[in-house]
């Protein structure tokens, strides 16, 4: 039995508590909001996930030195908005080797810096890892099948956080890939609300399909330019988490970009979808990765000019249908006429 800390009360963080419960693990949820840990301790449920029953042994705290010492680890599951922060709170805590495994997915805009990269600085005493996947904390609440990969900069570290989250519903695997992994997972999100756009338009499942393809081969062209591995982006925290964050309605990038869609601003839309819209932060940032690295971006280009520049969807859409004439694939000759 470990002893873990989820730092974030949150439904992504209280879906991995109870996973980390049912694996026989002792768990404390931390959150800084003091209403949110009223709640859990009231309720033994969080309104973001209703029907998941926390169990009565599982603790809630708003304090931190309870949260970090003697804790195998630490699960930063807060939104991505609030990491540095919370890091920052935490790093007089944090014991040398103590590990971390950052499960929220996004890029500082002011910096262009992953999370992990954060919470490194932060805590360069820290061992920090990452952890993502198409994973909605609505169905991994509810124990449905789950499939996602935990990446660490030692196969040991990514083996030892694989064993205390992996049981018959929820499978883990690792890789070293840590960059590749966070900028799957933070760039899908941009791409997400793209999908919600077209659909708040009325557009098809074509539109989908082709925003879903083009979208992969943006973050890819991306993120291997910055030194991440193609194979990573073909896989769980590629493709996978980006298909499953297009088409669901749990996911709060998509439903922020049907009302976005539909006319609404990006913080109308916000509002109404009542949690963080993980894509809106990293946009702008994808935008500035993608001038540092000199690596085109349509679709994410387009995302950022409906959301700041009073762009209308619908003429973004045209945009980038009438772009210049490209092939799909550029690195396959032609046979000679």
């Amino acid at each position: 039995m470990a002893k873990i800390s989820v730092l974030g009360g949150g439904s992504w963080g209280i879906a991995l508590a109870v996973q980390l419960h049912k694996n026989g693990h002792q768990v404390n949820i931390w959150s800084a909001l003091e209403k949110e840990v009223e709640m859990l301790r009231e309720n033994h449920e969080h309104k973001m996930l209703p029907g998941v029953k926390l169990p009565e042994d599982m603790s809630f705290s708003t304090d931190d030195r309870e949260a970090a010492e003697g804790r195998d680890l630490l699960v930063m599951a807060v939104a991505s908005s609030y990491t540095r922060q919370t890091a920052h709170r935490f790093a007089p805590l944090i014991k040398k080797g103590q590990k971390i495994v950052n499960v929220a997915k996004g890029i500082e805009e002011s910096t262009l810096m992953t999370l992990s990269e954060i919470i490194e600085q932060e805590i360069p005493q820290a061992d920090v890892a990452v952890m993502s996947g198409p994973s909605h904390a609505e169905e991994v609440g509810r124990g449905l099948p789950t499939t996602i990969v935990v990446g660490a900069g030692s196969k040991s570290t990514a083996e030892y956080i694989q064993n205390l989250f992996m049981n018959e519903v929820f499978r883990v695997y690792i890789s070293p890939d840590v960059l590749g992994i966070e900028l799957g997972g933070s760039l899908k999100n941009v791409v997400a609300l793209a999908a919600g756009i077209a659909d708040g338009l009325g557009y098809g499942d074509n539109t989908k399909a082709a925003l879903i393809t083009r979208g992969i081969t943006e973050i890819a062209r991306l993120g291997t330019a910055m030194g991440g591995k193609f194979e990573t982006f073909c896989g769980l925290t590629g493709i996978g988490d980006l298909i499953v964050t297009c088409a669901s309605m749990h996911s709060r990038n998509r439903r922020a970009g049907i009302l976005i869609g539909q006319g609404r601003t990006y913080k109308e839309a916000m509002d109404e979808v009542q949690m963080v819209v993980e894509g809106v932060y990293s946009a702008k940032a994808a935008m500035g990765l993608a001038d540092k690295y000199g690596v085109q971006l349509p679709i994410i280009e387009q995302v950022n000019a409906v959301l700041f520049d009073g762009k209308s969807a619908a003429a973004a859409v045209k945009d980038l249908m009438l772009r210049d004439k490209k092939l799909e694939v550029s690195d396959i000759p032609w046979e000679e006429e």
